[in-house]
């Protein structure tokens, strides 16, 4: 059989369309196959009666002209016909008493509002929005520009140059959780909101920083009409470049000869050959399934073994004929009585609405997303989640009366759904969750290549620990980068006319 392209690539996922685009940019013929009738993986949306719904992408960093990442987004033509709004605000935090924590972005105003909160924990405060103001210097894509296993001695002491003014926000704020930051402070309602102020308690303080300071410099945008209307311009670069993308075309096995990948056969039964194949899919589905754990060594059993931890969510989606817009558009409720999810005691709730964005619903209604951290365990064998959305419903009633009288649309996601709709490994939105101890395994990096087969290489979430679009974006570029090198030529980028 005649090859179908130089590359073939599972997934029309980010990080896959990105590989894509830079295969054409670079002159390897490619085409994707994907398992689902839409690009964007988990960057995605739905509609359903007038709704739309997003999958839950928050914000995108590198949506700020001259900021970090705007440059990889002009590449991939991300934001051809797409606008995006800017929050000053991240979300709010609730409590019990009324007491409400307001994450601005702005240091200083976050500064002025926690201190007015809780004047005791002054210098805790204090030091926290510092590291906000030093982050706002940060380029965090600089860590990821280039393929570690390209850099040389020169571009690693010219990394370690530009990273040293930062040595010690880095050493000081990355072995650090929200969690163990709230566990210091004396006043009782911010150690108990702290942990939240950035939607899991386990992630690295320097996270939570880079997010307020690019949130602050303009440069963590939501785009306009969903996730979805972003990954659709991307799909559209990369056919305006030549690529071809056949939707509901889902991979189910990948063609090896020899110890070396020559094509896939989909679940329809046809093959396709190539000169190499990009896996763009979810990690322990392409390892154990597509190549039927094969191709393994001591340290990728271990990084699937189910030891490292992720995040999956309960999200129940409304369009209600309420304008939601007045309020905060993001809101965690502190619950002095827990609610029972899956049979699991839950005492944090999200509530977001998308009236930023009134494209997502008909004037004067609002589309309101009920958020919860939940595991893929808890829902194995159980076919109740609309009567688990009701009594989260119910619960919610109390904070936002008349919510249930007036939802017109209900769209129910489990970490069951988000694995049968996107593939991913028990559901998990952004691979390994990114903490304080997997935050070495982001720096190291995880193995793209398989041992003892070649023409085969993996990107995505699963590559890039911790995840978030640009660096699953970057991975995809960083492999054409390092397949050009393969081949002895040079790596070009371009944007679109």
């Amino acid at each position: 059989m005649a090859p179908t392209a130089d590359i073939i690539i599972i997934g029309a996922g980010i990080s896959g369309l990105a590989a894509g685009c830079y295969a054409q940019m670079n002159g390897y013929p490619s085409v994707i196959f994907e398992a689902h009738d839409q690009p964007g993986g988990l960057c995605t949306a739905w509609q359903r009666q007038g709704y739309t719904f997003d999958a839950g992408i928050h914000y995108i960093f590198g949506t700020g002209e001259g900021q970090p990442f705007y440059e990889l987004w002009r590449e991939l033509g991300a934001f051809e016909g797409v606008e995006f709004t800017n929050q000053t605000e991240f979300m709010q935090i609730h409590g019990a008493q009324g007491e409400v924590l307001r994450v601005h972005s702005q240091p200083d105003a976050l500064e002025a509002h926690l201190l007015e909160l809780a004047p005791e924990d002054a210098k805790l405060i204090e030091g926290f929005c510092q590291g906000v103001r030093k982050f706002k210097e940060f380029d965090l894509s600089m860590l990821q520009q280039k393929p570690k296993s390209l850099m040389t001695a020169a571009d690693w002491a010219r990394l370690g140059k530009q990273v040293l003014p930062f040595m010690g926000v880095l050493g000081k704020w990355s072995q650090l959780s929200l969690s163990d930051l709230a566990a210091q402070a004396k006043n009782p309602f911010l150690r108990r909101a702290m942990p939240h102020m950035f939607a899991w308690p386990d992630v690295p303080v320097m996270v939570g920083m880079s997010l307020l300071a690019y949130l602050d410099n303009g440069n963590a945008g939501s785009p306009v009409g969903g996730a979805i209307a972003f990954s659709r311009a991307i799909a559209q670069r990369y056919l305006a470049l030549g690529g071809e993308i056949h939707y509901s075309a889902p991979v189910e096995r990948v063609l090896v000869e020899q110890d070396q990948a020559v094509g896939v056969r989909l679940t329809s039964g046809e093959e396709h050959r190539a000169a190499r194949v990009i896996s763009a899919c979810d990690g322990r589905r392409t390892i154990f399934d597509l190549l039927g754990g094969k191709y393994l060594n001591r340290r990728i059993e271990k990084l699937y073994d189910g030891h490292l931890p992720m995040h999956s969510q309960f999200q129940v989606s409304l369009g209600v004929d309420l304008d939601f817009s007045p309020r905060p558009h993001w809101v965690t409720h502190l619950l002095e009585e827990p609610i029972a999810i899956a049979d699991q005691p839950h005492r944090e709730i999200g509530v977001k609405h998308y009236g930023f964005d009134p494209s997502l619903a008909p004037a004067g209604k609002s589309v309101v997303s009920l958020m919860a951290t939940t595991h893929y365990r808890d829902w194995q064998g159980r076919d109740d989640a609309q009567a688990q959305a009701d009594r989260l419903i119910d619960r919610m009633e109390r904070f936002y009366p008349g919510l249930r009288s007036a939802i017109e649309c209900i769209d129910v996601i489990t970490p069951l759904s988000y694995e049968k709709f996107t593939g991913n490994w028990q559901g998990a939105s952004c691979g390994w969750l990114l903490t304080k101890d997997t935050l070495p395994l982001m720096i190291k990096g995880v193995p793209k290549r398989l041992p003892g087969l070649g023409q085969f290489y993996m990107v995505s979430q699963w590559t890039e620990p911790g995840g978030s679009l640009p660096i699953v974006a970057l991975s995809g570029r960083n492999m054409i980068t390092e397949i050009c090198r393969e081949d002895g030529q040079a790596f070009e980028a371009s944007v679109p006319r």
